[in-house]
């Protein structure tokens, strides 16, 4: 690989960079370039390990840069101040990792050159981990390796050197180390391809989930939880409802080790505490929260899983042994083996789930219609996930359905919503489509209109069948579609826009002289191929 060197315009631009989008896009556009022939899942490891050893660094520094300022005030005496700035219970306390002095980031870009960055780099980490049992086998020693080009290495490390990660308006560090960690997360999944939809769920999907189900306070579970970010969507969604990121506590499990990893760096980024266990594992044959019973589950399972490990004795199959052939059906009543007896649910599935008669799945779609467990059905538009052509969907289940007492919600009990969301969203490429903000509120608000919650009444919302979009059925009405949950059976077509004759006869008009233009072209176009082709004879 040759040389790659960061240059002194990317310097500039990320000293000079004044919010926090404008240090995630520098980072990521030279990043990139100095990627040269890595591979992105390997170079992955590289850059986000170094992104979160920069956080815990500057998070380390700022507190305690902040404890020294306030022992000073209190008059501490300067031959004691070392021993309480050295006081672990005052990193702890605030949540922030303690870090030796030979692992801070500060050192580490003091003695690259003289003393070799991939072995600074792996020592670092080992030192991390070592001295805060939250962080153990979590971090990646990968650094030191002979093939690894150190140049590169370097190039990373002053780079993000370089990133003013504080004093970006009222944004917080962690803050921006946070966007700047999702950022990297999603074109890190774009880079790879289909494996990269392993680990990473659209930003706009998971908002939606998180929109829908509201996890203000409670237990929080995802049992295929990829890098997190449910997690970190959930924590946002608190805070921007003036509430906390430890009013929820997190619970989650991932198959893949490289990807717990990433997991657990983000939770720590977010400042999110959570449980992802202990090491990586598989849900079904290994859950690592047997006795959970969450309040809130957001999941993006892997879609259409064939040889899974399978126990047909399963406690878990509860409304249908689920086929070998397909996990789709396995993951829901895992699901909803999670849920407490007010617990409701988000997950993203195949299409096929919405349908399938195989194998027994058709039964076990009724079987959960009867029991009353699915609340809302959404259709979702196509090109979302870049890494999958397979269309998507959204199931939301909810143990109970009932008013809830206090909370005074709409009694829905027999009834399910389907929402027909294919005709919405943007494209951002040629390959790419989001949900805008607009999208979102609009699905989530006929969620909460007909779910009758706070938020709903607050706003004065209230719910109304709208063709094309929304529908309320009955479980009479479900039957009689052979329990087909596809949302287009139930909404019907849109109303057509009435318009009046006068805008008509101007749209003819318009076009008719457009057309009669075009003739007039085509007529002019013939005589000039005509006259070319005598002066060829002649």
């Amino acid at each position: 690989m040759p040389p790659a060197k960061k240059s002194a315009g990317a310097q500039a631009e990320l000293f000079n960079a004044s919010s926090a989008k404008e240090i995630r896009d520098i980072l990521w556009k030279t990043a990139d370039r100095l990627r040269g022939s890595l591979d992105a899942a390997q170079y992955k490891e590289f850059v986000l390990g170094l992104i979160f050893l920069k956080y815990v660094s500057d998070a380390f520094e700022e507190r305690r840069t902040e404890l020294a300022k306030e022992l000073a005030e209190e008059g501490i005496a300067e031959e004691r101040l070392e021993e309480f700035l050295e006081d672990r219970d005052e990193y702890a306390g605030h949540n922030v990792f303690w870090v030796p002095e030979e692992a801070r980031w500060s050192w580490i870009a003091a003695h690259a050159k003289s003393q070799g960055v991939g072995r600074l780099l792996d020592n670092a980490m080992d030192e991390i981990m070592r001295e805060n049992a939250a962080l153990t086998g979590v971090l990646p020693k990968i650094f030191n390796q002979d093939r690894v080009d150190q140049k590169v290495l370097g190039g990373l490390v002053d780079l993000i050197s370089d990133a003013r990660f504080s004093g970006n308006g009222d944004k917080l560090a962690q803050d921006v180390l946070g966007e700047v960690y999702e950022y990297f997360l999603g074109n890190f999944a774009r880079a790879e391809g289909k494996k990269g939809g392993e680990f990473y769920t659209p930003r706009c999907v998971v908002q939606l989930l998180v929109e829908v189900l509201e996890p203000y306070e409670g237990r929080v579970y995802d049992p295929c939880c990829g890098s997190g970010g449910m997690f970190v969507q959930a924590g946002k969604f608190i805070e921007a409802h003036a509430g906390h990121k430890s009013d929820i506590y997190v619970h989650g499990q991932e198959l893949n080790e490289r990807t717990w990893r990433l997991a657990k760096m983000n939770l720590a980024i977010n400042g999110i505490d959570g449980n992802l266990a202990a090491r990586w594992g598989n849900t079904f044959d290994d859950d690592k929260h047997p006795d959970l019973k969450a309040d809130f589950v957001l999941a993006n399972p892997p879609f259409n899983i064939k040889e899974w490990p399978r126990n047909e004795s399963d406690p878990r199959w509860k409304y249908g042994v689920p086929p070998k052939s397909n996990a789709n059906y396995a993951w829901l009543q895992h699901i909803i083996s999670k849920l407490g007896e007010r617990g409701t649910a988000g997950v993203v599935l195949a299409n096929g789930s919405m349908s399938s008669q195989q194998s027994g799945e058709g039964e076990i779609r009724q079987a959960l219609v009867e029991a009353d467990l699915v609340a809302c059905m959404i259709a979702l538009p196509s090109q979302l996930f870049r890494t999958t052509q397979i269309p998507a969907c959204l199931w939301f289940l909810a143990k109970d359905k009932t008013p809830q007492g206090g909370k005074r919600l709409t009694d829905r009990r027999g009834e399910i919503l389907f929402i027909d969301a294919r005709g919405m969203g943007e494209m951002v490429d040629r390959t790419e489509r989001i949900l805008t903000e607009a999208d979102i509120s609009k699905i989530a608000g006929a969620y909460h209109a007909w779910r009758g919650t706070a938020s709903a009444r607050e706003a004065g919302l209230a719910y109304a069948d709208e063709p094309g979009f929304c529908f309320s059925a009955d479980k009479e009405t479900v039957r009689s579609h052979g329990y087909v949950l596809t949302p287009g059976r139930y909404v019907g077509a849109a109303e057509a826009e009435e318009e009046n004759a006068e805008a008509v006869t101007g749209k003819i008009a318009a076009l008719t002289a457009e057309l009669f233009a075009l003739f007039d072209k085509s007529d002019d176009l013939a005589r000039t191929v005509r006259k070319q082709l005598r002066r060829i004879d002649g």
